[in-house]
């Protein structure tokens, strides 16, 4: 069900986002298929259907806290992709902190009722497959804008979820996509086609590293949310020492980065 949820709402924002483009067909002929298929598969439905389960398996706190590894796999992948400098040793010791905050945050007791090992590894892999779905796009940023580039990516990655997601409909479970359902489809719809024509444009604006530090406001959102809108989330001390720990390593690594 969470796949035909996610393709309804990914198919909605992605076609919307290609009624606003300038001219989507021509910069479609004009792009390699490889790097926009890459997208979809990465950015979309690797990443969503990693992070749904993850997120299942482990509290939303907790999820929304590994969600920052992101900006690890960006600085580590960046430089091989041409995108920023390879990172000095003393950065890499700094990336060996931020793990160690990632698993201390994992490993925390009472973190989650289900299995928040497993959940972890799956968030931190969806978090992989979106370093790698936004390095697909500077490959296709050269002859596709941002607008359309996100379109195509979370059109073909909706339809993809929905295709995963034929056994509820073959179950029936359309019957719960009432107007309730219908009325906040749409409004994530927008936000997902907001979010990440956003983040695809400013990675065209920003450096590597500079973008990486600005991903924390992601997870310190995502933390402060679940806390407050989801039951039975509680935020456990090894969580606030794993997160610290990943905050402060990632800007480090940022800060020594950009210096000369």
């Amino acid at each position: 069900m969470r796949s035909l949820f996610s393709g309804v709402r990914f198919t909605i924002a992605g076609l919307a986002l290609l009624l606003c483009a300038k001219a989507p067909l021509r910069e479609w002929q004009a792009t390699p298929l490889k790097w926009v298929l890459g997208m979809a598969m990465t950015q979309t439905v690797g990443q969503y259907v990693l992070f749904y389960w993850g997120l299942e398996l482990s509290s939303g706190a907790l999820a929304s806290l590994l969600v920052a590894s992101g900006s690890l796999w960006w600085v580590i992948l960046a430089p091989r992709f041409g995108h920023s400098r390879p990172l000095t040793m003393r950065q890499w010791w700094v990336l060996g902190a931020g793990a160690l905050g990632v698993t201390v945050a994992v490993y925390s007791p009472g973190a989650s009722a289900g299995n928040p090992r497993v959940g972890g590894i799956a968030v931190l892999g969806a978090s992989f497959f979106g370093a790698v779905g936004l390095l697909c796009f500077q490959r296709v940023r050269p002859t596709m804008g941002s607008r359309a580039g996100t379109g195509y990516a979370l059109a073909i990655g909706g339809i993809v979820l929905m295709i995963l997601g034929l056994p509820a409909i073959i179950r029936g479970e359309l019957a719960v996509f009432d107007g309730f359902v219908v009325g906040w489809t749409l409004w994530l719809a927008f936000v997902s086609a907001a979010a990440f024509a956003l983040w695809n444009h400013l990675s065209t604006q920003m450096s590597a590293h500079a973008l990486a530090t600005y991903r924390f406001l992601i997870p310190l959102c995502g933390v402060f949310e679940s806390l407050i809108l989801l039951a039975n989330e509680k935020l456990t001390p090894a969580m606030v020492v794993g997160g610290v720990v990943v905050l402060i390593s990632m800007t480090l690594v940022n800060r020594r980065h950009a210096s000369p």
